[in-house]
């Protein structure tokens, strides 16, 4: 049989080999790194014997894939040490993950302390060097063997696999898990790891089953490359809005008042509003029109669009079906009220576009397990706007939608930290969508060209669009990896016949206007938690919720330091005073750790001058300036939306 490998040659061999003896007869030192390999295309293990022609790659630590085989292999080490200190602990699942691995158990709750005795046990099981072997079992025995070791999860996970499904197991010395692997030859192959953290996780994802208890943790192939990630985890646990958040008493949430129903403080409030204010007057800018429509419904509307049928577990519902003559729901979106907007009063082809633009607070019952912070509420509001187009003008006018978020991303200064995603439906699964596949994959193609004409890189997804239509989603990723849409654009042809919408064309005969879901910056609440953790805090001057702090020397510029800040406000300048009677350089160090841009100090000589001393995070001391100057220079950088390079390095 002939191997052709990944940098084009090739080896035969006259007898079937496994994937690991082809990598040690290329190489000793490959085989020692490899991780799992590749035949055609497809992710194997490196106990899979290959008895064919076929392209083979060896995954090492440095491939994606390699890595996740690598981090799955430390979790089962990591099941097998709790199993050994905690033998009544139930196995649930323990999956690689982006940035490591976890395993969930059923058990009590771990600590700092019980990770590090964990971790003390995976070394004894890594030190032991047991050989990992892979089995089969029939679906019967196998689960037979699971309920014989007393593990439910797995034994619930084995039932529902298809029937006549071969279940496969690897085991470690006395340890054997379920698993479809791949795995290293040996828990040897750990050579750096630590575990992260604890936390609570409901199987399976959902809060109606019982809460397991997860263990995070991470490995690499070099322990210098897991010291540089954990300096890395120090760092952003900086940066982490829900800590930062709170600390510069942007928000805060209170139990009697529920999980993910978060207080906007002052200043968060602030920045918010800065933002509404900036993304309505761009919309209207570009044609928008606003309009205000109510919090909730009767479930009649939601019969009517779909959302009834598809969305209902994740409405607040306000009544019951089988009691009440009217059952109402809290809204969790915009659209089919938008719609009855344009149905107010007859469309024809030359009113549309039609471009509908409203900051929307919507309610979506999230599961506890899953909200954060600000990034995963259950009650947030959005940037959210419908347009009704002619199929004529959907090209035009999704490139409208696209270049509008794009310049509210590239303002924001995240233009590198998001990705652009074309999410299409499931064609194996046809029944949870609307409409015919002819439609879908010309929906599909339509957002396909826009983006390829604009040059926005963007990758595909099946089964991520929406039950109605397909749509591209603007992606971003928090500081611990975890990825979440920012900015949603939905191409709909389905919803206008649900609704009877229509106009009348150059005809004179009603047609049926295709519809563009999008929001142009996305939920407010998740883009400040977004802000919080790209600029740790120190917001460009424009976002900031006090951009200048007037620091008097003593009591006696109390005037002129007010005298100062009036005439920055009366620009519109969020400007504040400090009177305390402290000394200067405590209230410069107070003002540095509260990352207010500017401060200016004001004492006799500014006061006869007419002049502010100016210290600011971008350039230190930039000395004396008239008033009149500072104040042209702070007002323009707002107005400019500028994003400045922080060259003073802020207390912390």
């Amino acid at each position: 049989m002939k191997i052709t490998l990944k940098d084009g040659s090739s080896k035969e061999y006259q007898q079937p080999m496994s994937v690991h003896e082809i990598a040690a007869d290329i190489s000793e030192g490959l085989a020692r790194m490899a991780c799992a390999g590749e035949v055609n295309g497809e992710v194997v293990d490196l106990r899979t014997v290959v008895d064919s022609d076929c392209e083979l790659n060896i995954l090492t630590f440095n491939d994606e894939k390699g890595k996740a085989a690598y981090r799955h292999t430390a979790s089962h080490v990591l099941a097998e040490a709790v199993k050994r200190l905690y033998p009544e602990a139930k196995l649930a699942i323990g999956p690689s993950i982006d940035t490591g691995f976890y395993y969930d158990f059923e058990s009590q709750p771990f600590s700092r302390e019980d990770l590090d005795k964990i971790e003390a046990e995976m070394k004894k099981v890594i030190k032991e060097g047991a050989k990992i072997e892979k089995f089969t079992l029939p679906k019967e025995e196998a689960i037979a063997f699971m309920q014989e070791k007393g593990e439910p999860y797995k034994v619930e996970l084995i039932q529902d696999l298809p029937e006549g499904e071969i279940i496969s197991f690897y085991s470690q010395g006395e340890f054997t898990d379920l698993c479809a692997g791949p795995h290293l030859m040996s828990t040897k192959g750990i050579k750096a790891f630590k575990l992260i953290s604890s936390s609570g996780a409901y199987w399976r994802g959902s809060e109606k089953n019982k809460m397991l208890t997860r263990i995070y943790g991470t490995a690499f192939a070099k322990k210098q490359e897991l010291d540089e990630y954990l300096v890395y985890l120090e760092e952003i646990k900086k940066r982490d809005h829900n800590k930062l958040g709170r600390e510069m008493e942007l928000f805060t949430t209170v139990d009697v008042i529920g999980q993910g129903l978060p207080l906007m403080l002052p200043k968060g409030t602030k920045m918010i509003q800065t933002l509404q204010r900036w993304i309505e007057d761009e919309e209207e800018r570009r044609g928008y029109m606003r309009t205000k429509t109510p919090l909730m419904a009767k479930s009649d509307l939601y019969k009517i669009s779909g959302h009834w049928d598809h969305y209902k577990d994740g409405m607040f519902v306000l009544g019951d079906e089988e009691k009440d003559s009217e059952v109402f729901a809290l809204r969790p979106m915009t659209c089919p009220f938008q719609y009855y907007v344009y149905k107010a009063s007859q469309k024809s082809y030359r009113d549309l576009p039609c471009r509908y633009g409203e900051t929307s607070t919507l309610f979506r019952n999230e599961e506890s397990g899953e909200m954060h912070g600000l990034t995963r509420v259950r009650q947030f509001t959005i940037s959210e706007g419908h347009l009704i187009v002619t199929p004529e003008q959907v090209v035009e006018e999704f490139v409208g939608c696209v270049d509008l978020a794009k310049y509210c991303i590239e303002t924001l200064g995240l233009q590198d930290d998001v990705t652009y995603r074309l999410s299409k439906w499931d064609p194996e699964n046809k029944e949870k969508y609307v409409g015919s596949e002819e439609t879908w994959e010309s929906a599909q193609g339509i957002i396909r060209d826009v983006l390829n004409d604009m040059g926005v890189p963007f990758t595909e997804a099946e089964g991520e669009a929406a039950f109605y239509g397909p749509k591209l989603d603007i992606q971003t990723k928090n500081v611990y990896g975890k990825e979440d849409t920012m900015v949603t654009i939905q191409l709909d042809f389905a919803i206008a016949e649900k609704f009877d919408m229509y106009f009348v064309d150059k005809d004179g005969e009603k047609k049926r206007p295709y519809i563009i879901h999008r929001t142009s910056m996305g939920c407010y609440e998740r883009t400040l938690a977004t802000l919080i953790e790209k600029y740790a805090g120190l917001f460009p001057t424009w976002l900031c919720p006090e951009q200048v702090r007037v620091l008097p020397i003593s009591e006696k510029y109390h005037g002129y330091a007010n005298k100062v800040a009036d005439e920055l406000k009366a620009n519109g300048v969020l400007c504040t005073v400090d009177e305390r009677a402290e000394k200067i350089g405590y209230k410069i160090r107070e003002t540095r750790l509260d990352r207010v841009p500017y401060m200016l100090v004001v004492g006799q000589k500014e006061e006869e001058d007419g002049v502010v001393s100016v210290r600011s995070r971008f350039n230190g001391d930039e000395g004396q300036k008239p008033l009149a100057d500072f104040t042209n220079e702070i007002c323009k950088e707002i107005r400019t939306k500028e994003i400045k390079e922080i060259k003073v390095q802020e207390e912390k």
